[in-house]
């Protein structure tokens, strides 16, 4: 079986936040697209990643959603690939370091983003392939 590559489970032009978008703007993006991880640009350009746990533990720090940036929040330089790049070889860095998502670059900028569920669902289509014989 030949190994598939991040093009091959990501989910293309993921939702991004402007740094100066508030956490209160990246929890409704959040919400309503039933997601936990964004990138965060810089005038289209990528400069972190913020996720929902991030904004919580800001928030139960105390900062107030409705006036505190993302860019408080965010990891800055996220683990980026391009989408060639081999699954397993994304898989294995993503669990050796705990990384929850992975932004997918391009000649065009960000093309998508891969995250652990991604991953989850790509381990059982493996595992039904592997067993169904």
């Amino acid at each position: 079986m030949l190994m598939p590559s991040v093009s091959s489970y990501m989910t293309t032009k993921p939702y991004t936040i402007e740094r100066c978008g508030t956490f209160a703007e990246a929890r409704r993006i959040m919400r309503d697209h039933a997601i936990r991880h964004l990138p965060v640009v810089d005038r289209g350009e990528l400069c972190g990643i913020v996720s929902e746990r991030d904004i919580a533990m800001f928030v139960a720090g105390g900062a107030d959603p409705y006036v505190a940036d993302v860019d408080a929040a965010m990891v800055e330089r996220p683990f980026v690939v391009t989408s060639d790049t081999s699954l397993d070889e994304v898989a294995e860095i993503m669990g050796e370091h705990k990384y929850g998502s992975v932004v997918v670059v391009g000649g065009d900028g960000i093309e998508g983003i891969l995250t652990s569920a991604d991953i989850c669902r790509a381990l059982a289509e493996v595992l039904r392939t592997a067993t169904s014989g």
